[in-house]
């Protein structure tokens, strides 16, 4: 018998019930997380390791930037070694206790050619060198045909990187998290760093782990400390935790500070050469106050680089301060952040002391402004997700004095003069560092430089850019100080050849908030007005300084020119004048033609031999040196510039005449009276 028109049996729907459960359960995804260490293990390209060159040049980079920012903490004039040693396939397997192991089946390699292959090859290789020889034998000039290269093994490349400083060195317990747990360090808040995100040398351990398998190994020892910390570890990718190896102190006789980091990861050296020796060349730029010493080793002797980069100055730019947050730059998170790790109780003193240029009567207009829910004396735990929306929206509203620039650390003109000469050796440099300016609440400051000639510089533009005094080599051509050089300032007006001169750009922006694009932090965009407008200026004033030099330097060679046209024509002028002179003299002589007063007197004395040819050769080269002298001072006076010839004089005092003892130096006479 049916009932409500279903055709199943019992046993039927029990089966149907049981499988339905079964089948949801399938299903059903397994939720999973990944660790930080994991992530940016994946998304490694997001620091800057895209690939084994450019992980080679990134571990360089974060290793040098971290002892610089070691050793300026203590304010210590930075001492810093960087070697790369390549370490040969029979040596890295040693490292990791692999035995050596010949190939046995040749054909299952890439760099496996058949004999058909080969001979091939070496036919066409013979067909290039006989078409050479011929076009050789007629004259004739050919293009030159590329030789047809075997096939290269990709075999993979390792270097031992090792940085040593003299900076403040790590704490002995800190060590292990310091380099073993991605996004943890020192560097948070708001503060102008070079780094940011806890990942340096960390990521370097990561690329290593994931290319060699080998552990870091840190050598550290603070100031006063009678021992040195050795630590080895890698990382635990899924728990993003160190795994220590070794971790001991040992005895430092010789009381030094600072640290020694040695990784080996896979890398190449040879397509990251250049790219390397400019970041180091351009950091000793930034900071002339550094001394740098660069070793590459290798296993030829010719292909080793030795590259010293002496210190030039021992000023160093003021330490930068961590400052508070702006009302203006601030987000609904980053104010929920502030309430809960605040220590001030009522709301007037949170506002007060949390933010930057809020006084005690713009806080309480503030408050007066939020409505009748908010008093000064609330506390400020207390309130609400709704009153905090309230407080973050009167702040993108309402007016603010900008952020001093007290906590910046700008390199400073000087050792950005200093830098530009002693590393590119121009023949002309001018300098600009701007006021702090504000963009989104943050602080920035922009300084620039400009040279004209130099050693390895090329022709035309040659930008070199830095933020927070980092170097960016890549991603030039949508730069902001990349499209401002080539687009915005027309160097016509300054006297600057802009395809031919060798000009050198430098332009080095600091912030408590560098606005990168792009996950790799090499570029700042174009699409920030202040910015732009700021890196505008600041290279139009170095032009204007460049041009006054330039203008002087075409009027000194016009000047010269001309000079050099008048004497050479003063011996014809001589002849010719001299020649007249004779014949007015002759004519005088024989009564035809009667000259009077200084005329006569003159012919006189032609005739006489007391005027010769080269008595006038001699008055002529004197005139021009007189006019030359002449026009000089006119220049001179209309441009401020006293250029006269220095003279030594002697003013004799009003008094009587004392004896005295003179000492004399090349810029001054010191006289003591006895």
């Amino acid at each position: 018998m049916e009932v409500g028109g279903s055709s199943e049996s019992p046993s039927e729907t029990k089966k149907s019930k049981s499988k339905t459960p079964r089948k949801t359960k399938d299903a059903a995804q397994t939720l999973k997380q990944k660790s930080p260490a994991e992530f940016f293990a994946d998304n490694k390209n997001i620091a800057g390791f895209d690939n084994p060159g450019k992980c080679l040049y990134t571990t360089v980079r974060e290793l040098v930037e971290n002892a610089l920012d070691s050793a300026e903490s203590i304010a210590e004039l930075p001492i810093i070694e960087i070697t790369i040693e390549e370490i040969g396939k029979n040596q890295y397997n040693s490292m990791i206790g692999l035995a050596d192991h010949g190939r046995v089946d040749e054909a299952l390699y890439d760099d496996f050619e058949t004999v058909k292959a080969r001979e091939k090859r070496l036919a066409k290789e013979a067909r290039i060198q006989e078409n050479q020889a011929k076009s050789a034998a007629l004259g004739k000039k050919g293009k030159a045909a590329t030789a047809v290269k075997p096939i290269k093994s990709r075999e993979t490349s390792y270097y031992r990187v090792s940085c040593k400083d003299n900076g403040r060195g790590m704490p002995h317990d800190d060590i292990p998290n310091m380099f073993g747990r991605v996004l943890s360090g020192t560097k948070y808040g708001l503060k102008q760093t070079r780094g940011k995100y806890g990942l340096g040398a960390k990521m370097a351990l990561i690329w290593s782990k994931m290319s060699t398998g080998l552990p870091i190994e840190i050598l550290s020892s603070m100031k006063g400390q009678s021992y040195s910390s050795f630590c080895r570890l890698d990382i635990d990718i899924n728990k993003n935790i160190p795994h220590i190896h070794v971790h001991e102190k040992r005895k430092n006789e010789e009381r030094w500070h600072g640290a020694e980091i040695q990784i080996v990861i896979e890398g190449n050296w040879t397509t990251y050469r250049s790219k390397i020796l400019h970041y180091m060349r351009q950091m000793a730029v930034i900071t002339p106050y550094s001394q740098f010493l660069f070793k590459f080793l290798s296993g030829s002797p010719d292909k080793n680089v030795t590259v010293r980069f002496a210190r030039r100055t021992d000023i160093m730019p003021p330490a930068p301060l961590e400052t508070k947050y702006h009302p203006s730059a601030v987000d609904l998170l980053l104010i929920k952040r502030l309430i809960t790790e605040t220590s001030k109780q009522n709301l007037l003193q949170f506002l007060q002391h949390e933010f930057v240029n809020v006084g005690k009567s713009h806080a309480e207009r503030l408050i007066g402004e939020m409505g009748t829910d908010f008093s000064p004396k609330m506390a400020v735990k207390s309130l609400t997700s709704q009153q905090i929306v309230r407080i973050h929206q009167l702040f993108r509203q309402a007016k603010f004095d900008d952020p001093s620039g007290d906590c910046l650390s700008p390199a400073g003109e000087y050792n950005l003069r200093l830098g530009i000469i002693k590393e590119l050796h121009p023949d002309m440099v001018a300098t600009y560092s701007g006021s702090a300016q504000v963009f989104e609440g943050h602080p920035f400051i922009v300084e620039a430089g400009l040279s004209l000639g130099g050693k390895d510089v090329k022709q035309g533009l040659n930008i070199f850019r830095f933020a927070n005094r980092i170097p960016l080599l890549f991603e030039q051509g949508a730069d902001v100080v990349t499209r401002t050089a080539a687009k915005r300032i027309n160097w016509n007006n300054y006297k600057i050849n802009q395809t031919q001169d060798k000009i050198g750009v430098f332009v080095s922006i600091v912030s408590t908030k560098i606005p990168f694009k792009g996950t790799g932090k090499e570029y700042i965009g174009d699409d920030i007005s202040e910015i732009a407008s700021a890196v505008k200026t600041a290279i139009q004033q170095c032009c204007s300084q460049l041009k006054s030099k330039i203008v002087k330097r075409i009027q000194a060679r016009e000047q010269q020119e001309r000079k050099r046209s008048l004497n050479k024509y003063i011996p014809n002028a001589t002849t010719a004048i001299y020649d007249i002179l004779k014949e007015m003299s002759r004519a005088h002589a024989s009564k035809k033609r009667r000259y009077d007063g200084k005329d006569a007197e003159l012919l006189k004395q032609v005739s006489a031999q007391l005027v010769t040819q080269e008595t006038l050769r001699e008055k002529l080269a004197q005139h021009v040196e007189q006019v030359d002298y002449e026009m000089a001072m006119e220049y001179a006076t209309q441009t401020g510039v006293n250029e006269e010839p220095r003279e030594e004089i002697y003013i004799p005092p009003l008094e009587a005449q004392c004896s005295f003892t003179e000492f004399h130096s090349p810029i001054f006479v010191f006289r003591l009276f006895n």
